[in-house]
C-alpha cells in the first residue's frame, strides 16, 4: 500500500490532462504524458498485485476490432478491460453490416451508445491503419458532438501501420524496471535490428514504435537493417529529430554485429521492406491473388540470403559484458523451434524466455493505464477513491 500511495503522490507532481484523448500515437505525447501513463500503469499492477479492485467502471462497454490476427495484444486489451470493471464485446465485421456497405460513420456510433473505448488493430495495409483510426475518431467526435453519443468513446491502437504504442510503451516500462528508471535508461544503447523470418509481410510498426519512442528517453538507438529493408522515410526523420532533443543518438547500419556491439539491449526482429509493404498494400485493395503469391515468392527468396541475420550466441558475446537484455514483441521465430532458422538461436530466446515473458506481462497495465487516462480528468482523485472503498479483488 506504501508503494501505491508514493505512486500515486508522483502522478501529482505532473500538471497534464489526457482526459477525453486518444492514444494513437507515442509521438503526439510529450514525455510527461508518457511517464504518467507508465506511472498509472504501475499503480494498477501494484493494485492487482496487493488483492485490491481497480474497477472504476460499473458498466460500460470496450469494444475491440482487430482487422488482423493477434494473441498478446486481443487478450491483453480484454485483461485490461475487465481489470477496470468494463464488458468486453469483439467487432467481427465478417458478421457485421460493414460487410454490406455499412459506413465507418455510421459504424463507429452504432457500437458506440454505451462504450467507454475502442481499441482498433490495423496493421496490414501500409498508408491505411493509422487513417482509419483518426476517420472513426472523426465519428465518434461527431456523434458526441450531436448528442448522439452520451459521451465520447476513446481509440486505444493496438497497432497500426506506423506505430505499436501499446507494445512499445510496455517494452518501456519493462527497461524502467529492469534498470530501475527511466533517468537510467539515458546513455543505454538499444540495438534494433532486422532478424531472419521464413515469413515475410511482418508489419513496420514494431520497429518504428521502438525507435520514435526510445529516442525520447536519452537513448542511444541504433537501427540495422539489410540494404533494401528500409521503414517509413518520416519516421526515420522523427526518430533522428528526438535523438537531438532528448541528449541521446540515433544511429543506422547494415550489419546486426555492429548494432550489436556494446549494446545493452537488442531487439532482433522482422519485418517487411516498406517497398514491399506499399506494392502489398496495393494488391492486397485490388485483391491481387496472384499478384501476392509472386510477391510472397520474391520475397522469401530476398529474406534466405540473409540467414545470417540471426540473434545467436557470438553476436551476444559483442554486447555490453556479453550479457545485453534480449527483447522480442513474441512470438519470435525460434530457430529449431517453431521454425527450422529464424529470428532467434533457441539456446539465446531460453536464457530469456521469461524475460520476454515478463516484457508481455506489463502490455494490458499499460493498456488499461491509457484507458483509465483518457475517461478521467484527475487519476489521483480516482485512485484515492478506489483505495477508500478498500474493495478486494478476490473475495476471501
Amino acid at each position: 500500500m506504501e508503494k501505491i500511495r508514493t505512486l500515486i503522490e508522483e502522478i501529482k507532481k505532473y500538471n497534464i490532462n489526457l482526459f477525453g484523448k486518444d492514444f494513437l500515437l507515442t509521438w503526439d505525447k510529450t514525455s510527461d504524458e508518457l511517464k504518467v501513463v507508465l506511472i498509472v500503469a504501475e499503480v494498477l499492477k501494484e493494485m492487482r498485485n496487493n488483492n485490491i479492485s481497480p474497477k472504476v467502471f460499473d458498466s460500460g462497454l470496450a469494444i475491440s476490432n482487430f482487422r488482423d490476427n493477434s494473441t498478446r495484444t486481443r487478450f491483453s486489451f480484454a485483461s485490461a478491460c475487465n481489470l477496470l470493471g468494463m464488458g468486453i464485446q469483439d467487432l467481427d465485421e465478417g458478421k457485421s453490416q460493414i460487410a454490406h456497405g455499412e459506413t465507418v460513420r455510421e459504424t463507429a456510433n452504432m457500437i458506440s451508445f454505451l462504450s467507454d473505448v475502442i481499441g482498433i488493430r490495423d496493421d496490414m495495409f501500409l498508408g491505411k491503419g493509422h487513417t482509419y483510426m483518426l476517420e472513426v475518431a472523426e465519428a465518434l467526435q461527431d456523434g458526441f458532438d450531436q448528442g448522439v453519443l452520451p459521451c465520447r468513446p476513446s481509440i486505444v491502437n493496438l497497432q497500426c501501420d506506423i506505430d505499436h504504442p501499446t507494445q512499445s510503451m510496455a517494452d518501456l516500462l519493462h527497461l524502467k524496471n529492469n534498470f530501475g528508471s527511466l533517468e537510467n535508461l539515458k546513455g543505454k544503447k538499444i540495438a534494433m535490428t532486422w532478424a531472419y523470418s521464413p515469413s515475410y509481410g511482418k508489419p513496420l510498426s514494431v520497429p518504428q514504435g521502438i525507435i520514435g519512442l526510445m529516442t525520447r528517453f536519452g537513448m542511444h538507438v541504433e537501427l540495422a537493417h539489410p540494404e533494401g529493408y528500409d521503414l517509413i522515410p518520416e519516421v526515420i526523420e522523427l526518430a533522428k529529430k528526438n535523438a537531438e532533443e532528448n541528449g541521446g543518438s540515433f544511429s543506422m547500419s547494415n550489419s546486426m554485429e555492429i548494432a550489436f556491439k556494446d549494446a545493452d539491449i537488442v531487439y532482433p526482429k522482422s519485418w517487411a521492406p516498406y517497398s514491399v509493404m506499399e506494392k502489398r498494400t496495393d494488391q492486397l485493395l485490388n485483391n491481387d491473388k496472384e499478384g501476392l503469391k509472386i510477391l510472397e515468392k520474391e520475397c522469401l527468396e530476398n529474406n534466405a540470403k540473409y540467414k545470417n541475420w540471426e540473434c545467436d550466441s557470438l553476436k551476444m558475446k559483442v554486447t555490453k559484458n556479453g550479457n545485453a537484455l534480449y527483447m522480442h514483441c513474441l512470438p519470435a521465430d525460434i530457430s529449431g523451434v517453431s521454425c527450422l532458422q529464424g529470428e532467434v538461436a533457441a539456446d539465446v530466446f531460453d536464457k530469456y524466455r521469461i524475460e520476454t515473458y515478463k516484457e508481455a506481462g506489463y502490455k494490458p497495465y499499460i493498456i488499461a493505464a491509457m484507458i483509465l487516462s483518457s475517461r478521467f480528468k484527475d487519476l489521483a482523485q480516482t485512485f484515492g477513491s478506489v483505495l477508500n472503498k478498500n474493495q478486494n479483488r478476490i473475495i476471501n
